[in-house]
């Protein structure tokens, strides 16, 4: 793959060159490679079939997260969030060690604990991790997911976005089931506080907890405004808003 350095931008295929518009800039490769008919039948591509149905199972439970989460996700903006999510699902794939190769699962690897340490801790925001932006400890309660930040001072141990005045406190409890698609999410009331020097202890408690036959994952979100003759405006769209995976029972 190269990178196309010109003034004039094209998409589409040309002279055995396929030009493409990407993340990182219009790009360019050659056209080519085995047939579809080919990768399809020929039993030498038998692994490639195996990699290509487990890969796009991987995709798709990817997108199954991702959709249980809208809420939560709605205003935490990462643009490689899809690719680095499918990344680490490929691992917890590999965690299932009882089906056969090119049929393992999503769902079966997070039973183990490979599969859920894998997960724990994956920030949906990777311009905003919860550690480069929180620098104080919380405690998780796996009985009622209640977060608690015992007190907390904002302009020590936030690092918040240049013109930030205020931050808000989501937590966040799931239990997806990847298998059955069977998913119910919880969470608790906002917690807004301004970005200043007074201490205060942040409990942020999911209304009731989620039921079902998944995995139970636990959430922390906060997200930052600036305030303005008295209103509060979401920050730069959500750029530097934070989401992480806490901890997976």
């Amino acid at each position: 793959m190269a990178k196309l350095k010109s003034l004039i931008k094209i998409e589409g295929t040309l002279d055995g060159l396929t030009f493409y518009k990407g993340k990182d800039g219009y790009l360019v490769r050659t056209k080519g490679g085995v047939s579809k008919n080919r990768i399809q039948n020929d039993p030498a591509f038998i692994r490639t079939r195996e990699n290509g149905t487990e890969f796009g199972h991987v995709a798709t439970s990817g997108k199954t997260l991702r959709q249980a989460l809208t809420p939560l996700l709605a205003d935490v903006k990462d643009g490689r969030v899809t690719s680095r999510l499918t990344k680490v699902l490929s691992v917890v794939k590999n965690a299932d060690l009882t089906s056969a190769r090119g049929l393992r699962k999503v769902g079966i690897g997070m039973q183990t604990t490979d599969g859920k340490n894998a997960l724990k801790a994956f920030d949906f925001n990777n311009n905003a991790p919860l550690d480069s932006v929180l620098y104080t400890d919380y405690q998780v309660n796996t009985t009622t997911g209640e977060v608690t930040i015992t007190n907390l001072n904002p302009l020590q141990d936030i690092n918040g976005p240049g013109g930030a005045t205020h931050v808000s406190f989501t937590a966040g409890v799931l239990n997806l089931d990847f298998e059955t698609q069977q998913k119910e999410l919880v969470i608790s009331t906002v917690t807004n506080i301004p970005i200043n020097g007074t201490a205060t202890t942040i409990n942020a408690t999911p209304t009731t907890m989620p039921t079902g036959t998944g995995q139970v994952y636990y959430f922390l979100k906060l997200a930052f405004y600036q305030e303005v003759n008295s209103v509060q405006y979401a920050l730069n769209n959500g750029a530097y808003n934070v989401l992480q995976i806490l901890d997976i029972l």
